[in-house]
C-alpha cells in the first residue's frame, strides 16, 4: 500500500509538471509559424531551459559557446525512466559501437536493454528558418501529448534535439528580417554570411572540423552518443517539390556500408508515405541530392544513417504565392511539373508559408522517430553489424604515414584531424604512424586517405555531365601534401596506440626555423624576420644569403553579395596570425590604396559580383553596387604604384577582363561536354626557383573547381599542369584543355604585380599544402 501511494504521488506530480509545461505561444508571444514572426536565439535557449525545469521528459545541456559567444545547446528527450538511466544507455551505445569489445551474444543482450538514439539537427543554414520553429513545437508536443505513437517514441528512443547548429546565424537572420519587415526588402537573405566565416559551407565541414560549432557537435554529441540516425533538417528553393526525402541520387560513395544506404532508403520512403497519407503533396524521393562526400555525411561513416529532408522555402517567414507557370520545368532526377514514380503527387502551386514548412517537418520528425521506435532492435542490431563489417575490413590492410615528411606540420594536422573523427592511429617501432583498417571507423579513414574515382555520369548517353551535388574529391594526403603508403598486406612490426603525433622537423644547418604562426607572433612583437630564399625557412637572426621580410599591410576585399570564399580566407588568415583589414568597394573607389595597403586579396567571386554587386532596388542602398570603373582605375593605380593584387579562382576573370593583363583563359567559352572539373584534385608542377614556390616540392596537387587556366608568357607561370595524367582524385573531363597550361601566374603591372590563382589555395580549410603558395604571395 505504501508503495502504491508513492507511485500515485509520483504520477500526480508528473501530471502537475506536464500541466505546467509552458506553451510556445505563452513564451514567444505568438503561435509558432505565424506569418512574419521570427525567433531570437536567447528566447529559444530560455524556452528549452523552461521545458527542462517543467518536465521529467527532457534534459538540456549547454555544450559550449558558438563562434560569437552564444550558448550552443542540445536537448535529450525520452521517457523519465530512460532519462534516469541515461548514463547506462550511453554505455550500451559505446559497447555496440565497437564489436571488438562486444561479442554477438553480449550485443543481443545489450540490444534488449538499449534504445535507438536519433539526433535531429536544425537550421545549420540559418536562412532556412523553419526547423528551429519546428524543434520548439515538436519538443512541446513530445512533453505534453499522450498518444500511442508518442509513448512508443519516448519509451524506445532517445531523441537528441539540437534546435540550431548555427545559433549566431539564427540571430543574424532574425535581426535582418525584423529590420526589413514592411520594406521592399522583406524576406531577402542578409547581405552578409550567415555564419561569421563560412556561410552555407558550415555543413561542408564534417571531415576537416574547422569551425567551433562543428567541433562541439562532433565531440559532444556524435562521438559520445553514436546515434543510429542523424536527421539533418534543411530547406530548398520555392519553385519545385515541397519536400525531398531519401533515397538519395547516385552516386553513393563506395565506403558507405550498403546496410546504411538501404536503411536510409527505408526511413526516407517511410517519411514519404507518412507525408502522402497526411495529404501533403509535392514529395520527391531519389532526386536532387547524392550520397557522396563525407564533408556532409559524418554519421554515414560512423555506423549511423544520415537522413536529410529539404523543404520548399518561403521568403524567410513571409508567405509567397507560386503560380503554376513559376514551377520549374526541370530539376535533377525529376520533372517538378509531371507525375513520376519518385514524384507521385506534384504540387501545382498556391500559397506557401512558414507554417506549411513546419507542418511538413512535424510529420517528418514524427515519422523518423516512430520508425526508429518500432524497429528499435533492428536499428541497434544493424548498427552493431555495420561495425562488425568495419572491423573485419582487409582491403586495404592499412595506411602507413612515414615519419619523414616534407611538411611535418601538415602530417601532424592530418593525423589530428583523423583522430578527432575517432580514427585509431598507432606508431611502429621505427617511428612511422599506422592506420589499420580493422577498426570501427575504417570507412571514414579509408574514404579520406584513398583517391576518389567519381563515376562519369551524364544527363543522357553522350550528353553533358550530370552535375554533382557538391564536389568529387576529398583525399586528405593530397590536400595536405603528406606522403602516405597504402598497405595491401600486414606488416611485421610492433604497434602501440597513440593520441599525440609528432614528426621531426627538417634539419637546418643553422638551427631552428619557424612556422607561419610563429612568424606572425614575431612580427607582432616588433622583431624582424629573415628568410632563406632557397629553402623558404624563417629565422630571427640575420644569416648569409637570407633576406629580411616585412609584415604585409594586408587588405581582403569584402563586397556584396557576400562570398563564402572571403569568409574562409578571413578564417585562414586569423588561424595563422595574419593581421588584415576588410576592404569594401567604396574604400577601393576612394583611391589612395598604397597609403594603407601593400597587398589586396580578392577571394573567389564572379567578375560581375565584384564589378556590379547587388543591383539598386534589390537591397538597401548601402549594400548595392560594386567596384565599377572608378574602382578599376584605383586598383590599376595601386598596382602600378608598387602594390600587389592577388586574385583567387573565379575572381581572376575580373582581373583579366579589367586590368589589361596579357593572358588568356583557355577554358573561357569551352562547353562542359568538352571540359569539366567540378571540385577535383589535379596534378601540377611547380617552378621551385620562384619566391612564390618557397617551401613546396616540384609536384603538388591543386584544388580545381570551375578554375581558369592560362596561356601566358613563360616567365609569368609559377605552377603548370603536366602534359598528361592530370587527375589525382575526383572527376575530370577534357584534360587536354589543361595540358601544359599555367595554373598560377605572377604578372608584372607597373612597379607592382598581379598574382592569379587558377585554383582555390585555401579551399574550405582543406587544401592545406597550397596555403604556402597563398602565404608566399602575401609576403614575397
Amino acid at each position: 500500500m505504501i508503495r502504491r501511494q508513492v507511485w500515485v504521488g509520483v504520477l500526480a506530480a508528473g501530471s502537475l509538471l506536464a500541466a505546467a509545461v509552458p506553451s510556445p505561444q505563452s513564451h514567444f508571444g505568438h503561435p509558432i509559424g505565424q506569418d512574419r514572426t521570427s525567433l531570437v536565439w536567447s528566447d529559444v535557449v530560455d524556452y528549452f531551459r523552461k521545458l527542462a525545469a517543467a518536465s521529467h521528459r527532457i534534459r538540456v545541456e549547454e555544450l559550449g559557446k558558438t563562434t560569437e559567444g552564444r550558448p550552443f545547446i542540445a536537448a535529450w528527450i525520452s521517457s523519465p525512466a530512460n532519462l534516469k538511466n541515461l548514463d547506462n544507455l550511453r554505455r550500451i551505445q559505446e559497447r555496440l559501437a565497437d564489436p571488438r569489445k562486444t561479442s554477438e551474444a553480449e550485443a543481443r543482450n545489450l540490444i534488449a536493454q538499449g534504445k535507438a538514439v536519433v539526433m535531429i539537427t536544425c537550421s545549420i543554414h540559418s536562412t532556412e528558418v523553419a526547423s528551429t520553429h519546428t524543434a520548439v513545437e515538436y519538443a512541446y508536443r513530445l512533453l505534453t501529448e499522450d498518444s500511442p505513437k508518442k509513448r512508443a517514441i519516448l519509451d524506445n528512443v532517445i531523441l537528441i534535439l539540437a534546435p540550431s547548429l548555427n545559433p549566431d546565424g539564427v540571430d543574424l537572420v532574425t535581426n535582418w528580417y525584423r529590420k526589413t519587415l514592411g520594406t521592399p526588402y522583406e524576406g531577402t537573405a542578409p547581405p552578409e554570411l550567415y555564419h561569421k566565416y563560412v556561410g552555407h559551407d558550415n555543413n561542408r565541414d564534417w571531415y576537416i572540423f574547422s569551425q567551433v560549432e562543428t567541433r562541439l557537435a562532433v565531440s559532444k554529441l556524435h562521438n559520445v552518443w553514436h546515434p543510429q540516425i542523424v536527421y539533418d533538417v534543411h530547406q530548398q528553393g520555392p519553385y519545385a517539390s515541397r519536400m525531398f526525402v531519401p533515397p538519395w541520387m547516385d552516386p553513393i560513395e563506395p565506403n558507405i556500408d550498403p546496410i546504411i544506404a538501404q536503411e536510409c532508403n527505408m526511413i526516407g520512403m517511410g517519411v514519404a508515405a507518412d507525408l502522402t497519407a497526411a495529404g501533403k503533396t509535392g514529395v520527391v524521393v531519389n532526386a536532387l541530392y547524392d550520397f557522396w562526400t563525407p564533408a556532409r555525411h559524418y554519421q554515414a561513416y560512423h555506423g549511423g544513417l544520415r537522413i536529410l529532408t529539404e523543404s520548399a522555402s518561403a521568403r524567410l517567414s513571409s508567405p509567397i504565392t507560386v503560380t503554376k507557370d513559376k514551377i520549374s520545368g526541370s530539376a535533377p532526377g525529376y520533372d517538378p511539373r509531371a507525375r513520376s514514380w519518385n514524384y507521385l503527387e506534384p504540387w501545382e502551386g498556391g500559397e506557401w508559408r512558414l507554417r506549411d514548412i513546419i507542418d511538413y517537418q512535424l510529420i517528418a520528425f514524427e515519422s523518423v522517430l516512430f520508425q526508429a521506435a518500432t524497429r528499435r532492435e533492428d536499428m541497434l542490431w544493424n548498427f552493431y553489424r555495420v561495425g562488425s563489417r568495419a572491423v573485419n575490413r582487409n582491403s586495404p590492410w592499412g595506411f602507413l604515414i612515414p615519419a619523414r615528411q616534407h611538411d611535418p606540420g601538415a602530417a601532424q594536422l592530418l593525423l589530428e584531424t583523423l583522430a578527432f573523427g575517432m580514427v585509431e592511429v598507432e606508431k611502429t617501432s621505427s617511428g612511422d604512424y599506422l592506420i589499420r583498417m580493422q577498426q570501427p571507423y575504417s570507412a571514414f579513414a579509408k574514404t579520406l586517405m584513398e583517391r576518389q574515382q567519381y563515376p562519369d555520369l551524364r544527363e543522357y548517353p553522350g550528353g553533358p555531365p550530370k552535375r554533382p551535388y557538391d564536389v568529387t574529391a576529398h583525399t586528405l594526403p593530397l590536400l595536405f601534401g603528406v606522403d602516405v603508403k597504402t598497405l595491401d598486406a600486414p606488416i611485421q612490426d610492433r604497434f602501440r596506440p597513440v593520441s599525440e603525433f609528432r614528426f621531426p622537423r627538417r634539419p637546418l644547418a643553422a638551427g631552428d626555423t619557424f612556422t607561419w604562426r610563429e612568424v606572425n607572433q614575431i612580427w607582432r612583437s616588433g622583431r624582424p624576420v629573415w628568410r632563406d630564399m632557397q629553402s623558404g625557412d624563417f629565422s630571427e637572426s640575420r644569416r648569409a644569403g637570407w633576406r629580411e621580410i616585412s609584415r604585409p599591410r594586408l587588405g581582403v576585399y569584402k563586397g556584396y553579395p557576400p562570398s563564402m570564399d572571403e569568409g574562409w580566407t578571413r578564417w585562414i588568415l586569423e588561424q595563422f596570425g595574419f593581421d588584415y583589414a576588410s576592404v569594401s568597394h567604396r574604400r577601393i573607389q576612394e583611391g589612395g590604396l598604397r597609403r594603407d595597403f601593400d597587398v589586396l586579396v580578392f577571394p573567389s567571386q564572379s567578375s560581375s559580383a565584384i564589378l556590379s554587386g547587388f543591383r539598386p532596388g534589390t537591397m538597401p542602398e548601402e549594400y548595392t553596387g560594386g567596384i565599377g570603373s572608378k574602382g578599376i582605375e584605383a586598383l590599376q593605380a595601386f598596382a602600378v604604384g608598387g602594390g600587389k593584387l592577388i586574385f583567387l579562382n573565379q575572381s581572376c576573370e575580373f582581373a583579366t577582363e579589367n586590368l589589361g593583363l596579357k593572358v588568356r583563359n583557355v577554358l573561357r567559352g569551352v562547353s562542359n561536354r568538352d571540359f569539366y572539373s567540378p571540385g577535383s584534385l589535379l596534378r601540377a608542377t611547380v617552378d621551385t626557383r620562384r619566391p612564390l614556390a618557397l617551401g613546396l616540392p616540384k609536384e603538388i596537387t591543386i584544388w580545381s573547381e570551375g578554375s581558369p587556366a592560362w596561356e601566358a608568357e613563360a616567365s609569368h607561370a609559377v605552377v603548370r599542369y603536366p602534359p598528361s595524367k592530370l587527375l589525382a582524385s575526383g572527376w575530370l573531363l577534357g584534360e587536354s584543355h589543361l595540358a601544359g597550361r599555367a595554373a598560377l601566374l605572377d604578372v608584372p603591372l607597373g612597379r607592382g604585380r598581379v598574382i592569379l590563382f587558377g585554383m582555390r589555395p585555401q579551399y574550405r580549410a582543406q587544401s592545406y599544402q597550397t596555403l604556402k603558395l597563398f602565404f608566399n604571395a602575401l609576403i614575397d
